[in-house]
């Protein structure tokens, strides 16, 4: 046989080969053979489109469609619905890869369904019925490893929303994804007590943002590097110029962005409060004008190649001496012009000023008089060093209160909700920037905050259908196409290597 013959024949088998896709593939019997005549199955979900998006509680159905080009013996057909978390890290010699599968839910395929014997035969199509709905949290099994706190594992055990897969960016890398598929397989058990070996298999990947319920402030500290709550700035009316004050901005942090299930809107709009405090140098100096409000948006994506066992947001992310390989990406998108109401200045005097009333009590002991005294050097102690700190030797401050609505461009960017998994996560960071003036003065001093801001998904579906349970009448007819979480494994994990304590 001639070399270019040879080569050609290769040719043709790969190019065949290739000709199989995930949505219906026939594996070789056996190591080193061709594959036999491409069959058919395919996964077809019911009212389904591209960009349709999946939620809690919403179901999934559809059916299997088999054909096959010739006779084939087969034992099983299973169904699932599974989810995934892929993270890759960049390591010394080569990329460290992760998967971990938090979700497997399998349907029940009734021995009626089956044909008897068990043998597709050629030509004929055979089609299979199956129904998910999905769940509003994985069991605690789906996380098991140790963690800091309590907290973090309620989290773990909350659905990821999909992440990496979406029509619109979700400003998430590539190295750091969350997928959702429907899977069809037929399965051949080719000895008796021998392993199940797949002869067929389809793949249909969807889209899922799961409802996410509030949740209760950060607890904020000066370690959490990621966010800067307050600031204090000295104000100028250039750079030459002396000090005409201090002005000190402080952020709440807001209220949760709520989007619809469907992506495409806002529920309800963040907004949060800003409170102003001017320390002018000398009482004739007026407090500063509000020029304008910026803002941007921070999607922080932070993935591992090991379980994650502390809020990635919190703290130091890339800390010294673990063992996993470590990894995050950030990126911004701008908000919309930020209107802002008028602020209206308050002057309050100055505790350096303040003086005792002169009434007292005459049921007030010595050791009562004593410790107020005390109480009372204290605080004008603190207050002295507060004022010194800040320069101001003025008997008066100014303070104000600034609304800030916040709108996310939901047009633009696809916001998925924030998590907690074991090995990735997803936060954002809200910051904005306050641009002051003096007095008729051109030059604008800038005071940036950052704020954490929670994004979560509204629920589609109504509190009562969530809650009602089906009659027998209607349980027994649904007896084949009911939903059932069959096997929801312990954690899963698959790798180029043994993760720290798993096997």
């Amino acid at each position: 046989m001639s070399i270019a013959l040879l080569r050609n024949m290769t040719e043709a088998s790969s190019a065949m080969a290739s000709t199989l896709s995930d949505r219906g593939t026939e594996f070789p019997s056996s190591a080193g053979m061709m594959p036999f005549p491409k069959s058919n199955i395919d996964i077809n979900l019911s009212n389904h489109y591209s960009s349709k998006i999946y939620t809690s509680s919403s179901p999934v159905t559809g059916t299997v469609s088999i054909t096959t080009k010739r006779d084939v013996r087969f034992d099983s057909i299973q169904i699932l619905l599974m989810g995934h978390t892929k993270t890759k890290v960049e390591g010394v010699s080569s990329p460290h890869e992760v998967t971990h599968t938090f979700l497997k839910m399998i349907m029940p395929v009734p021995e009626s369904t089956y044909p008897v014997p068990r043998v597709l035969e050629n030509g004929r199509t055979y089609t299979v019925p199956f129904n998910f709905v999905i769940p509003n949290q994985l069991t605690i099994n789906a996380c098991n490893h140790k963690m800091e706190s309590d907290r973090l594992q309620d989290q773990h055990v909350l659905l990821p929303p999909s992440m990496c897969r979406w029509e619109k960016d979700d400003m998430a890398p590539e190295m750091a994804r969350v997928e959702y598929v429907i899977k069809a397989r037929v399965l051949r058990q080719d000895d008796l007590g021998g392993k199940s070996v797949r002869i067929m298999e389809a793949t249909q990947p969807i889209h899922v943002l799961p409802a996410s319920a509030e949740e209760p402030p950060l607890n904020i500290t000066d370690q959490d590097r990621l966010y800067k709550m307050r600031k204090t700035k000295s104000i100028r009316r250039n750079l030459l110029s002396s000090k005409l004050g201090t002005l000190t901005a402080e952020a709440s942090q807001p209220t949760p962005a709520v989007i619809r299930a469907d992506s495409l809107r806002l529920a309800s709009k963040p907004t949060t409060q800003i409170n102003l405090r001017f320390e002018p140098a000398s009482p004739d100096v007026l407090p500063p004008r509000i020029t304008g409000v910026t803002g941007k948006v921070t999607a922080h994506t932070f993935y591992s190649s090991g379980t994650i066992d502390r809020f990635p947001n919190l703290g130091s992310w890339n800390q010294q001496f673990v063992t996993e390989r470590r990894g995050a990406y950030a990126t911004s998108v701008s908000l919309p012009p930020i209107s802002t109401p008028e602020v209206n200045w308050a002057q309050k005097i100055s505790g350096l000023v303040r003086r005792d009333s002169g009434y007292s009590s005459d049921t007030n002991t010595a050791s009562d008089s004593a410790s107020t005294d005390g109480r009372r050097k204290s605080s004008s102690k603190e207050r002295r060093r507060t004022s010194a700190s800040s320069g101001s030797t003025s008997p008066i401050y100014h303070t104000a209160l600034l609304q800030v609505p916040v709108s996310l461009p939901v047009d633009k960017k696809t916001f998925i909700p924030t998590f907690h998994s074991c090995i990735a996560s997803r936060v954002y960071t809200l910051q904005l920037a306050v641009q002051v003036a003096v007095g008729s003065s051109s030059s604008t001093t800038t005071v940036a905050l950052t704020v954490p801001l929670q994004v979560a998904i509204e629920s589609d579906v109504p509190q009562q259908t969530q809650n009602a349970l089906p009659s027998f009448e209607e349980a027994e007819a649904e007896a084949h196409l009911r939903p059932r979480v069959l096997a929801v494994p312990a954690v899963e994990f698959r790798e180029t290597s043994v993760l720290p304590g798993y096997a």
